[in-house]
């Protein structure tokens, strides 16, 4: 009788621990709430060949960036009466039978921006286009669910600035 009686306990007691399963549910937020845009300014950039003859700038972020954020690279080309004019990278220009002469193109890792200027004859360019350039890094949520981002022209500055609700009296300036 003692060995029925431990018999069914036990059973009993191996029915009752199959109920004690836990399930995980994993819910994600498709809404990116938290996300700000920033921007850099990097100003003083220089550039000048390397070992390998090559023109390249590394510009440091103040902290690393998320791996889903998107990097715009823009480059002062100009200032006129309405403003500056930023121009997105990757960035050329032609000699005139078609041949590149030289452009400004970049990379990005969650650190930093590469910014590579290649072309034809890039030690007889003009200093103009190699020294005191200045450039803007726009860091930008790749997916926000918005109406006002859903159809932003990246390549113009002012547009992204508008769309991802930019302060521009907070960009952080840094001299190169």
């Amino acid at each position: 009788m003692s060995k029925k009686i431990t018999l069914l306990l036990a059973f009993i007691g191996m029915i009752g621990l199959q109920s004690c399963v836990k399930e995980e549910y994993i819910v994600q937020d498709i809404n990116d709430q938290d996300t700000i845009s920033e921007v850099f300014e990097y100003y003083d950039v220089d550039f000048f060949p390397d070992n390998h003859n090559e023109y390249n700038v590394l510009l440091d972020f103040f902290h690393p960036i998320y791996t889903s954020d998107m990097v715009l690279v823009y480059r002062l080309a100009g200032v006129g009466v309405d403003g500056n004019e930023w121009k997105l990278l990757p960035e050329t220009y032609y000699f005139p039978d078609g041949t590149v002469d030289y452009g400004y193109r970049n990379d990005f890792t969650q650190y930093n921006a590469l910014v590579q200027l290649h072309g034809f004859d890039l030690g007889g360019l003009s200093n103009e286009f190699k020294l005191n350039q200045m450039f803007r890094v726009a860091i930008i949520p790749a997916f926000v669910n918005n109406k006002q981002t859903s159809k932003v022209d990246f390549k113009d500055y002012n547009a992204v600035v508008k769309a991802y609700n930019i302060d521009e009296s907070k960009i952080q300036k840094i001299k190169m």
